[in-house]
Order: C-alpha cells, then structure tokens, then sequence
C-alpha cells in the first residue's frame, strides 16, 4: 500500500512514524467514529458533507464535538504531503480517546487521525452477494459510521467466498439494506429506488447526491424481491455510482442499464463541476 504523511491531533508525521496507543478505545472496544473521502489528484471531494456526518456519528456515539476546523485543515495538510497519485483515500478517524481495558471511557480526550493511501479505480462492474445476518435497524449505533466494523468484515469475507465483491444486508423487517460500504440502488420499470434511512442503511454521501442530482424513490424493498430488478448500482465516496453484474450469481440483462447509466453520467458532470457540493 502507497501511504503518505498521517495527521495526529495536530501534528504530522511520516507514514512509519505514526502511532497511537494501544490503550486507545478506537483500538480497544471499537469506541469511535470515521469518514473516507476521495481525493483526485490531490483534491478532496465532498470534504464539507463528510465532515459534518463525522459530527453527526460523533454526536450519536456521545462523544466531545470534533474540531472540524482542524480535521478540515489536517485534511489538506494530508494531501498536499502526499505523493501525486491519481486517486486516493483519506481516512479520517475520531475516538474517544485513551481508556480503561473496559468499555468506561478515560478522560485523557480525543484522539484524531487523518491518513491517505492510494486507491485503485474499482471495476467497471461490481457482483456481489446477499449476507444471511441481518443488520438491526433498531440498534443503538444504526445510522452512524462507527469504527465498529467487526460484521462488515466478516460479511465481506463471507461474499468473497461466494463470488461477490460486496456484500448485501438485508435488516430485520426482511427487507433490502446496504452493503458494507456502500448504498445500493435498484431500477423497476425506470423508476430508480433505494432503501429510506429507516432501513437502518447509513446516510452515505453519494446516496444523497444521486438521489439530488438524479432523482429517485426512498422505498422499502423485499431483500428477497432484490435479484429480481431489472438493474442496479452501488454507491459509495470511492466507487461513485459502480453498476451491479450480478445478484448471487444472477446475472442482469444488462449492466449497466439505462437507468444506471444516467445516474453514471449524471454523477460524473456534476461531480466534476462542484468539487465540495
């Protein structure tokens, strides 16, 4: 991996230099918040909009307000460090700081990352597969972007060993979530539609910009009616709007469809003329 300078509260540092302690609850019980960004050619996209979704999840979690300004500013410094790359991921990460070996938290503050990498396009088409947990959209972190990732990790596992390369959730009403990182999309007919936030889906940043930009119907779908649209699409900050293949293994007439192409193309104009919409 192709890493440049990471952000600590505050401060740069080189990429092996960059350390936290191991007694920080991010590390520990998973206590924190983060956002992904995209960077072209060493300029981000979106960077307002996810940073007040990092306050949203912060606020959520019930942790001190972040210091937007300073993760903003951190956020440039970041990139203006890096190594021209074409494309690139900024992670941005919020936790509640060190702690106890427990879930109490300490009282030593925050900690605050900001860290780049590279990021290869993805493919022009995307399979992916359906994962038999649930996700709750009842629980106490729905909705918010939390470093508690343990279950997305496990279901991308799961779609890898079954020819997917992203997993899809369904939720505990039975019907169609999100995947592990990204918001999905279905066409019937030529109305485009996505799960509502009430699905327990996260509020992704590209969901809402096909959604202003494109147009579309907040529905609740049956997960079980999903491979049975005529096209669909993921959305997410590093794959923009990537067209699905195929649904466990059935394949779509057609990928991309009509549907998914306008939102492609759509997406694509208007996200280069407004790099912080």
């Amino acid at each position: 991996m192709s890493a440049g300078p990471v952000w600590i509260n505050g401060a740069l540092y080189a990429p092996e230099d960059a350390q936290v302690s191991v007694f920080d609850h991010g590390i520990l019980v998973g206590d924190g918040v983060f956002e992904t960004i995209k960077a072209v050619r060493g300029v981000s996209f979106a960077l307002t909009r996810h940073l007040d979704r990092l306050a949203v999840s912060a606020a959520g979690l019930g942790l001190a307000e972040p210091d937007l300004d300073a993760i903003r500013q951190g956020t440039l410094d970041v990139l203006a460090a890096a190594p021209a790359w074409e494309l690139a991921r900024v992670r941005i990460t919020y936790t509640s700081g060190i702690g106890p070996l427990g879930s109490d938290r300490g009282t030593h503050g925050t900690t605050a990352v900001v860290a780049a990498a590279e990021q290869q396009p993805f493919p022009a088409t995307g399979d992916v597969a359906v994962v038999p947990w649930p996700r709750n959209e009842r629980g106490a972190l729905t909705g918010l972007k939390t470093t508690s990732y343990g279950d997305n990790a496990k279901a991308l596992a799961y779609a890898h060993e079954h020819g997917g390369a992203e997993a899809i959730f369904g939720n505990l009403a039975g019907n169609l979530c999100e995947g592990t990182g990204s918001n999905v999309f279905l066409a019937r007919g030529g109305r485009l539609i996505t799960p509502p936030l009430s699905s327990g889906c996260l509020a992704g940043i590209t969901r809402a910009l096909v959604l202003e930009w494109v147009g579309g119907s907040e529905e609740d779908v049956p997960l079980s009616a999903f491979g049975e649209a005529d096209e669909a699409f993921l959305t997410s900050t590093t794959r923009d709007v990537q067209p699905i293949r195929a649904v466990d293994g059935k394949v779509f007439p057609a990928a991309p469809g009509p549907v998914t192409r306008k939102a492609m193309e759509v997406f694509a104009t208007r996200g280069a003329a407004d790099l912080d919409p």
